[in-house]
């Protein structure tokens, strides 16, 4: 069903996209998608007794027709996503020793846009961290082959994603849900080849969800704060660790993932605030809220955007206020099911992120890859229940 369903997604993306890389995405990962569902409807009627084996190969089957060949394919043929080229000319940037956050906002001016790009493009929307993806094709002075900025992203989800898979504390079922979602059906391929900035964050998120799950604070400090110095889509959740972090005691380490975080943002970014903090406050938080001036081209046809468009008031008024409602709310429900459960939390990040995603004024379809991944993330981290049978005595 899953694999026939992002078929039919694939097909859809092909005919309706208006984005070469995307399309293109679409044109090449239908088939694989097909012969993936054709495959399970045989499999499922023949291999009983090794339906786990029988899914894990059908997973590297498809994720080869899905993500590296279209991958391998879209390097080659230069499509991709605008996020590729920002990030690869601010590996360059970083490579030179100069600052990645060159254009920003003066008295409604924009200064020091790259010179034959849209002005967006001339925008750095990350923390420094995620200007080393572009490091490969600085050194090598190439912007294609085994040096693109997708394929080190790419390299880089599958390793931190499978470590996080053999730390996490799931059954072989649910792991290989897990990475169904975050790798090879359209919530993971589709970015994979054509963009992937999202995806180290997701595969370092997935990472520090398990090492709460084994209660290993240290690791999981280092991992959000590795999420946390790449984007700010990652605040959300790295934020919400500290409130279930504990030990093997039961006793809060929030300080102790605090203190890893703070330090990996703070060595990571001080320096490039301290260069220039106009320039790092327009780039990493005016432009992705559309206060610098620039259209985004992250403005999808969402509820927030299209209510934002028809009433342009609303923009300055519809985000504040779904944030305090929101947070009335997740405070209550924080209260009532205190301590909180790294289930909870997860499912509460879920609604969340959804909900910003659909209220806010300028942002990308996308980004529903994360409130997917969390909610089922929630899932499988959901305790099981055991049926003890009850106890009848005879007299």
């Amino acid at each position: 069903m899953l694999y026939g369903c992002a078929a039919t997604f694939a097909v859809l993306l092909a005919l309706t996209s208006n984005q070469t890389a995307q399309l293109r995405w679409g044109y090449l990962s239908a088939g694989p998608y097909i012969l993936g569902a054709l495959l399970a409807v045989g499999a499922g009627r023949r291999l009983f007794r090794r339906e786990h084996l029988a899914r894990l190969a059908l997973l590297a089957l498809v994720g080869l027709g899905t993500v590296v060949i279209p991958l391998a394919l879209e390097v080659r043929w230069r499509d991709a996503q605008p996020e590729v080229g920002v990030i690869q000319r601010s590996g360059a940037f970083l490579s030179k020793g100069q600052d990645p956050y060159r254009t920003y906002d003066k008295h409604g001016r924009l200064v020091n846009t790259i010179s034959g790009r849209p002005a967006f493009e001339s925008f750095f929307p990350y923390f420094p961290l995620m200007g080393v993806f572009g490091l490969p094709s600085a050194a090598t002075r190439q912007s294609k082959g085994l040096t693109d900025a997708r394929i080190v992203m790419t390299l880089m989800t599958l390793a931190v994603s499978g470590a996080a898979l053999a730390l996490a504390k799931m059954t072989r079922d649910q792991k290989l849900r897990v990475a169904q979602v975050l790798l090879v059906l359209p919530t993971g391929a589709l970015f994979l080849a054509t963009g992937g900035d999202d995806m180290p964050i997701l595969a370092l998120s997935l990472l520090g969800v398990a090492a709460l799950q084994r209660r290993q604070s240290n690791l999981a400090g280092i991992s959000f704060g590795l999420a946390a110095a790449m984007k700010l889509t990652a605040w959300p959740i790295a934020a919400g660790a500290l409130l279930v972090a504990r030990d093997h005691r039961g006793v809060s380490t929030w300080k102790r993932v605090l203190g890893w975080m703070g330090a990996i943002i703070l060595v990571t970014t001080i320096p490039f605030l301290w260069r220039a903090p106009a320039a790092f406050v327009t780039n990493v938080f005016a432009f992705p809220l559309g206060l610098a001036g620039v259209a985004s081209p992250a403005a999808s046809d969402l509820p927030g955007h299209l209510l934002t468009t028809w009433v342009p008031a609303l923009g300055h008024v519809l985000a504040p206020v779904t944030l305090l409602v929101g947070s009335y709310f997740v405070t209550r429900y924080a209260r009532r099911h205190w301590p909180l459960s790294l289930s909870r939390l997860l499912a509460v990040l879920s609604v969340s992120v959804a909900v910003v995603i659909s209220v806010a004024s300028a942002t990308r379809i996308g980004y529903v890859i994360y409130p997917i991944n969390f909610a089922l993330w929630s899932a499988v981290t959901a305790p099981s229940v055991v049926e003890v049978p009850e106890l009848v005595l005879q007299p």
